[in-house]
């Protein structure tokens, strides 16, 4: 056994072997395979030789994406950087600085040309050319053309880099502008994680996806991993029950509101947004806005978050019934009132079908699949 190779007793980014085995078995299981590829992630991302580079551009951007990842814990964010990938540059995160880091950036390209992924975080400004968002001297634009078509994938993470977010928000004064859309046309793959902040779990599954199988997984329309942002939050949302049966909050902090009912009168635009948010949550404490009691305002869809207002109506889409709608509970003497209730929910909730099937009918069928 050579000195460096880890025992069953090891530890791997903080967890023992037996316990890293059990995490690359979820994210398998998460990404919709089955148990069985576990053993098969955990061996690719602990063989250093398949470890990719790694260089992580920033543009117009809050480093919000960044601070999400540091607070990963399976696996932890050093574990990334030191072992599943090769973090050759970060601009948040670099060791060194100025020329020295500019130098090595620029070697870690040239050796690893085809090779690496590049992670773009931020929209990129062109108005004026770009000279709203430089690096050493050079504007992102720039930087970004040139580095592209040397990458094997690029990789835009949050909602700044895939639909332009914050700033890209009317009046776009610097011409904010996503990674695919500078990129389309090159025949250059990417894969767009939106979210502000995105999970990070949607990120690190998409990378250990590539450290196994050497390629980037199914993607829907708009770029995205399917099996990420294959379903809308409403489908899986936890007051979804609340909404078949037309229980809403009318305002915040009202009976309604503390009682847990549906959030879409105050704006929750999770029947218009794909993403996990409601199944995969945040912060590995099951958090995420709506269960603290914030509507979604859309961060991951492109046309919703930071173009429709925080607190209009959302636009449903493929609203489809439950088997059976969830009634209230009766209280003592109040049986007509709960009846009355589960008869209007019905309504509702047909309701809702109408509206999404009134709503323009893009192809659903490849999200579907995932």
């Amino acid at each position: 056994m050579k000195c460096c190779e880890p025992t069953q007793d090891a530890l791997f980014g903080g967890i023992s072997r037996r316990d890293f085995l059990k995490v690359c078995t979820a994210a398998a299981v998460y990404m919709g395979f089955t148990e069985s590829f576990g053993p098969k992630i955990a061996e690719a991302v602990t063989t250093a030789s398949r470890r990719p580079p790694v260089i992580w551009l920033s543009g117009q951007e809050c480093t919000g994406c960044t601070e999400t990842l540091l607070r990963t814990t399976h696996p932890t964010f050093e574990s990334l950087i030191l072992d599943l990938i090769s973090l050759d540059y970060s601009e948040t995160l670099n060791a060194g600085a100025g020329h020295q880091a500019e130098e090595f950036r620029a070697k870690s390209i040239e050796e690893n040309t085809g090779k690496f992924i590049l992670v773009v975080e931020g929209s990129i400004p062109v108005k004026d050319g770009g000279i709203y968002c430089k690096v050493a001297g050079r504007t992102v634009l720039d930087i970004l053309k040139e580095t592209a078509p040397k990458a094997a994938a690029v990789i835009a993470i949050g909602s700044c880099a895939t639909w332009g977010g914050v700033p890209s928000a009317e009046p776009n004064p610097t011409g904010a502008t996503p990674v695919y859309k500078i990129l389309e046309g090159t025949g250059i793959p990417v894969v767009n994680i939106p979210g502000c902040p995105p999970n990070p779990y949607n990120f690190l599954s998409t990378i250990l996806y590539y450290v196994t199988f050497k390629k980037l997984p199914q993607l829907d329309d708009k770029l995205r991993p399917k099996f990420a942002y294959g379903r809308l939050i409403h489908e899986n949302c936890e007051r979804r029950p609340h909404f078949d049966a037309g229980r809403f909050a009318e305002q915040f902090g009202d009976e309604g509101h503390r009682q847990g009912y549906c959030l879409y009168k105050l704006g929750c635009k999770g029947p218009e947004t794909f993403n996990n948010c409601s199944t995969l949550r945040f912060n590995d404490v099951g958090t995420w806005p709506v269960n603290i009691g914030h509507p979604c305002f859309g961060c991951s869809e492109e046309g919703v978050g930071f173009t429709a207002p925080l607190h209009s109506p959302a636009r449903p889409l493929y609203i489809t019934p439950p088997t059976q709608f969830v009634s209230a509970t009766p209280e003592q003497g109040k049986g007509a009132s709960s009846l009355a209730a589960a008869v209007a929910g019905a309504a509702v909730g047909a309701g809702a079908v109408a509206i999404g099937l009134n709503l323009g009918k893009k192809d659903h069928d490849e999200n579907e699949e995932s």
